[in-house]
């Protein structure tokens, strides 16, 4: 039946009754909410809404809702202006067409106080209040696209267009500022942008930052940020720079004339991201007038000694927050030890005997006269006695040679189907042996002349003789092998009467985390020396032969005596593994290389650190000590040779030529005024320690080592070349390639020669 007017009244009632109802309830639930996080408060400003993005948190639907209420509150009390509702007692504000940030701020603020959001309002004022130098949080990090990428984009053009003077020091600053940059828009959750701005850029920092291009390119989230230990490391310090003075105000006045296109962002990134140490021309040679004019043109990419992210003075090896002590840098021995003075009655007496027998050729030393002016360190008197000899008679390598660096020759031993097998390469410094270690566990020894060899015990051994001999202990693949120090034989006395001058003892490390001494006279291994814990990278003797140094994948290097099976001293101090060992020729120093580009030099008496040299680009595959004690040469893989002085511990030069692959051996002459290198690049090069001569200065030198005065091009025509046609310093000599043969050891013998072993890869 149709209701009647009153029962369709009387249902409109009720209807109202609980709409009204409906409505108390929701508004005592809404009052009961506590407000939810200041997301969409802040909103209003993208800048905000970057800084809270990693603070935001899950709501509930019912808090979602609440939360648009409230948003949709504020917006329209922030537009209606002088008509925002006040509490009691409160007039209106005038109503303002052009409201300023900051009046806008102190209206949402009002009105939030006035509605009770307690944690809104004091989340907002915290927000407002964060400011650094006078600016707002949002100003100085501007980590929107177009802002950072124009900044970087400007400044970066600025560069390639300032004066050439200033121009390779203030080239520098671009890599922090792209690196940081990046990292910027990466926390703001914006990975297209950072990825869109890493892709157009990385490529004008290779190859000296190849490996950190490598880490941060899979980048793309902040937890991954985060997680990677490189990218932790450049934000966790501040990258060093020093520029001069002029280059420094230079960039600061542009920067801060182009603050509205972008300057501001690039200043803030270099304020708290960097550590600028301005100089003054007159302070440091580096930026003396002339030093600047002779850098324009040339191929300046690498960074300086004293730049980048391991805060710490040029050298030393104490990485502190105190600044006086980070500067000191202990005094150091470099000198020769002295000999025992019954040894050096024997030695000169037999040499003595040896001068009385043998009229001295004219124009030479006697032997005693060169036995008191060369290096004095055999504890076996016939062994020193040998030594004499052959430094007298060796091949000399003067520094200079008619203003063109002095030849060499080299003596090629190359390995066939090896299958790609061989790890390691070591010949015995009387030239007679030579060793490898493989990837299958086994070290094999040779006769370099292809004779058998003789054990030294027949009766013990009933092994047909052969010109070769397998080692099997190890268990793992053998990354490492060195021959004891040795002699030549005399061959002017009969084989009874003559002491074994000869390599006697073989070491070797492996991955099977332990290093092994072997007897090339019984041909068994001897001793097992255990300590590392995961594999061992390099092993050498020390040059009395009696102590010897490992390096490994836990970090550390260890200091160990051939007559105890524990180490002496353990040398911790790396961040990544110790690639790379060796000793200092008075045996009173260690150094070591790690993954970590940096290479250590420890003191044996204390197990302390009283050296750091940082300046590779990437990791450090080979280091050799000189013979005089005064220059360490490493090189790494990114095909860089840098020599140190270790007094000062500074950087004297860079030594550029060799391809891609990275350098795999270094060693010295008996002047140390040469050095040689071999590498993945299928060649030897040998380097001028002196430096180059005025005339050659700027020159590239041939694969075949001569000098073009007139048609060489100059080096910086050139640096866009790519294997071997890259760049080449002015301080190589001479390059011997092969054909396909990867360099494993280049060495220079007692008599100035260098021999080479490689493995032919087809």
């Amino acid at each position: 039946m149709p209701q009647s007017k009153e029962e369709r009244k009387a249902e409109l009632e009720v209807r109202k009754r609980e709409g009204r109802r409906a409505a108390q309830q929701e508004e005592a639930q809404r009052r009961a909410v506590p407000p939810a996080q200041p997301e969409m408060i802040l909103t209003t400003q993208r800048e905000h809404e970057e800084v809270l993005a990693p603070h935001r948190l899950a709501v509930t639907s019912a808090q979602h809702k609440e939360m648009s209420t409230t948003h949709r509150e504020v917006m329209q009390a922030a537009q209606r202006g002088s008509s925002t509702t006040v509490g009691p007692g409160e007039s209106q504000e005038p109503r303002s067409t052009n409201a300023s940030p900051a009046d806008l701020a102190q209206r949402i603020t009002n009105y939030l106080v006035c509605k009770g959001y307690n944690q809104t309002e004091a989340m907002l004022r915290m927000e407002s209040a964060q400011e650094v130098d006078g600016r707002s949080r949002a100003q100085l990090w501007e980590a929107s696209r177009p802002r950072t990428c124009q900044g970087f984009d400007l400044l970066k053009n600025w560069v390639e267009g300032s004066l050439d003077c200033y121009k390779s020091e203030l080239r520098r600053i671009l890599w922090p500022l792209f690196v940081y940059s990046f990292f910027s828009m990466i926390t703001s959750f914006y990975p297209q942008y950072a990825k869109a701005f890493f892709d157009a850029n990385k490529n004008m920092f290779l190859p000296e930052h190849t490996d950190d291009i490598r880490h941060f390119e899979p980048i793309t989230l902040p937890m991954q940020l985060q997680e990677n230990s490189i990218a932790n490391l450049y934000r966790m310090n501040k990258y060093r720079l020093v520029l001069s003075n002029p280059a420094y105000t230079n960039l600061l006045q542009f920067l801060e004339s182009k603050e509205r296109e972008g300057g501001s962002v690039m200043n803030a990134i270099l304020n708290c991201h960097c550590s600028v140490k301005t100089m003054d021309r007159a302070a440091d040679n580096r930026f003396s007038f002339a030093a600047m004019l002779g850098q324009i043109g040339a191929d300046q990419t690498f960074p300086a000694e004293d730049e980048g992210i391991p805060g710490h003075h040029p050298g030393s090896a104490r990485t502190g927050d105190n600044p006086a002590m980070a500067g000191s840098l202990p005094r150091l021995k470099l000198g020769k030890l002295p000999m025992e003075l019954v040894l050096m009655e024997d030695v000169r007496a037999e040499l003595a005997e040896e001068d009385a027998k043998k009229p001295t050729p004219p124009g030479h030393n006697t032997f005693v006269q060169e036995f008191d002016q060369m290096i004095k360190n055999e504890d076996d008197d016939e062994v020193q006695v040998m030594k004499v000899m052959e430094h007298r008679d060796r091949f000399e390598i003067k520094a200079r040679t008619g203003g063109v660096g002095p030849g060499v020759s080299v003596c090629m031993f190359t390995f066939h189907n090896t299958y790609d097998s061989i790890n390691c390469i070591d010949f015995s410094d009387d030239s007679k042996l030579v060793a490898a270690g493989f990837a299958q566990s086994y070290i094999r020894i040779w006769s370099l002349d292809g004779s058998p060899i003789q054990a030294a015990y027949p009766d013990l051994d009933d092994l047909t003789p052969t010109n070769s001999r397998r080692l099997i202990g190890h268990s793992g693949p053998v990354y490492a092998v060195e021959f004891q120090l040795c002699a030549t034989a005399r061959e002017d006395v009969p084989v009874g009467d003559r002491h074994p001058t000869n390599a006697r003892w073989l070491l070797s490390s492996s991955a099977d985390k332990t290093v092994r001494l072997w007897s090339l006279e019984s041909w068994q291994c001897m001793v097992v020396y255990r300590g590392h814990d995961r594999p061992v990278w390099d092993v050498r003797f020390g040059p009395f032969g009696h102590y010897f140094v490992s390096g490994g994948s836990d970090k550390t290097a260890r200091l160990w005596v051939s007559d105890h099976i524990r180490q002496q001293r353990i040398f911790a101090g790396h961040d990544q593994d110790v690639d790379v060992v060796c000793f200092h020729p008075n045996s009173a120093y260690v150094f070591t290389a790690s993954s970590d580009r940096t290479v250590r030099m420890w003191a044996v008496t204390t197990g302390n650190a009283v050296r750091m040299f940082t300046g590779h680009t990437g990791n450090v595959t080979a280091m050799e000590c000189s013979r005089n004690g005064k220059i360490l040469a490493s090189a790494d893989d990114q095909s860089c040779i840098i020599l140190w002085d270790l007094a000062p511990g500074r950087l004297l030069k860079r030594m550029r030529g060799h391809g891609k692959g990275g350098i795999w051996s270094l060693s010295w002459s008996m002047e140390s005024t040469v050095l040689v290198s071999g590498g993945a690049d299928c060649t030897v090069r040998v380097w001028d320690v002196a430096g180059p001569q005025e005339a050659t200065q700027g020159r590239v030198i041939a694969e075949g080592g001569a000098i073009d005065g007139d048609q060489a091009p100059s080096a910086s025509k050139n640096k866009k070349k790519k294997g071997k046609d890259g760049v080449v310093t002015a301080d190589q000599i001479s390059a011997f390639p092969t054909k396909k043969s990867t360099v494993y050891k280049v060495k220079f013998t007692n008599m100035n020669l260098v021999v080479a072993g490689s493995a032919y890869l087809p």
